[in-house]
């Protein structure tokens, strides 16, 4: 069979669909998202699968179709999910590979859950990928599966794909199961990162902490070869720029611009809330410009949506405190009776109300400490076909090396953050026009179903 007619079976720690309550009773849902979007149709035409988890601990349902995609469910009880998820994944993993913003923490009773659930992973694929498929292996959760899977259906293509940032050897190196997470990425017969940096990182890593050799970007271990690569991800571009022209999503816009106050303008964030989103030293930024500058209060107004996110962790709920302190401390000081310098809104908006926001906003600010790529920058692009709007981009995300003609600013300078803030807001207007031309031409160019079709074709090769 050749290799581009195998079916295709991606493997991720969620399924792309989730269960909610209809009026017939439960049904299963499509997930929003760019990457579900992008390779749902892939697996369909491919005759494939998409293994995952559920999102709810104890028995999986059994294998199901929908929306012509076979399902297939992993068991994860709550003790795993607890030791898996919220211990290694999100307290050892996240912090480390987004360059060690917090400690992150090592316990050995959190390494075994990630290795039985790494291998149930492994052994439900096996079980229902057909003969000689591609497997596409995604992200964090997963990095043992490609070695055990190979181990067990040595007739699979496999590919792997890290979503985050993959941390230089100074970091990696702390990691006590370092050659474990190595090796078994290197199960995969490619194995791609976002940026050219985090690839160099791998071959790096692969050198010294494991028996492998590299030429160029091939790796060679135990006569088993890979190709590494940067397939940086992106957008559905189309969806985004027909939204923003939509007529009730330009009129929503507008809607938007007169409640904050008529001629006050938006400087918007858009984060999931997280620590390594840098939303707290965003907000000391914006602080400090209004007191240097108090007419800033009636010039422009912050508006920070901040999506729930992993509301289980201690610290993410002590990150929420401490932001919606700093957005309290902010309108007391500084706001009147009827002007508001900042406003706060924690939760997801619908996407039509998300783009008008997007549309509505002269200035994003999107400034993470650490990031794989940031789609939200490429989303604020997609979303301003006339021209006008201001990215404001921390130099230590992804996206950085794609939207060069974007304000790049180092976002643990709070001075220097203030100072861009300042500068994005008085931009000619025909500056902001040339570089968010200039974004959109890339963004345009390569879009999510892009980067889907570059890394299939890799591992078709």
């Amino acid at each position: 069979m050749p290799s581009r007619d195998r079916p295709l079976v991606i493997v991720a720690n969620r399924l792309p669909v989730s269960r909610v309550r209809g009026t017939e009773g439960p049904r299963w849902k499509r997930s929003p998202g760019g990457l579900v979007s992008a390779l749902t149709p892939i697996v369909r035409r491919a005759g494939g699968a998409w293994v995952g988890w559920t999102g709810t601990t104890g028995k999986a349902p059994d294998p199901f179709e929908h929306d012509r995609i076979k399902h297939v469910c992993v068991p994860i009880s709550r003790s795993q999910l607890q030791r898996f998820y919220y211990g290694f994944c999100n307290g050892t993993i996240w912090p480390l590979y987004h360059d060690a913003v917090r400690q992150p923490e090592y316990h050995r009773h959190w390494w075994r859950p990630y290795v039985s659930v790494n291998k149930r992973f492994a052994t439900v694929t096996a079980e229902s990928a057909p003969p000689d498929s591609r497997v596409w292996v995604h992200d964090y959760h997963l990095q043992l599966v490609p070695s055990l899977l190979r181990q067990m259906r040595p007739d699979l293509r496999i590919g792997f794909f890290l979503h985050i940032p993959l941390p230089p050897e100074e970091l990696f190196g702390r990691l006590p199961w370092r050659r474990q997470i190595l090796e078994g990425i290197m199960g995969a017969d490619v194995v791609g990162f976002q940026t050219q940096r985090d690839a160099q990182n791998f071959l790096s890593l692969a050198r010294r902490y494991t028996d492998a050799r590299t030429e160029k970007s091939i790796v060679h271990l135990h006569g088993h070869s890979l190709q590494v690569s940067a397939f940086p991800i992106s957008i559905d571009f189309e969806r985004y720029d027909r939204m923003a022209e939509d007529p009730r999503v330009i009129e929503r816009s507008k809607q938007l611009q007169q409640q904050v106050g008529q001629g006050r303008r938006i400087v918007l964030g858009v984060d999931r809330l997280d620590y390594t989103k840098g939303i707290d030293v965003r907000l000391r930024a914006f602080q400090e410009l209004l007191a240097r500058r108090r007419d800033f209060k009636r010039e422009c107004v912050m508006v920070q949506l901040a999506v729930p996110s992993r509301e289980r962790i201690q610290e993410y709920r002590e990150l929420r405190s401490r932001i919606e302190e700093i957005v309290g401390q902010i309108n007391g000081e500084f706001a009147e009776v009827g002007l508001i310098p900042v406003q706060y809104l924690h939760r997801e908006l619908p996407f039509e109300e998300l783009v008008a926001l997007y549309r509505a906003a002269e200035v994003l600010l999107v400034t993470p400490l650490a990031d794989g790529m940031n789609l939200v920058a490429k989303e604020y692009v997609a979303a301003h076909g006339d021209g006008s709007g201001v990215l404001v981009l921390s130099e230590f995300t992804g996206a950085a090396s794609e939207l060069q003609t974007a304000l790049m600013v180092n976002p643990h300078d709070v001075n220097g953050l203030t100072e861009m803030i300042a500068l994005a807001l008085s931009l000619p207007k025909r500056e902001v026009s040339r570089r968010m031309q200039r974004m959109r031409e890339v963004v345009s160019r390569h879009t999510v179903y892009d980067w889907a079709d570059s890394f299939l074709a890799a591992l078709t090769d």
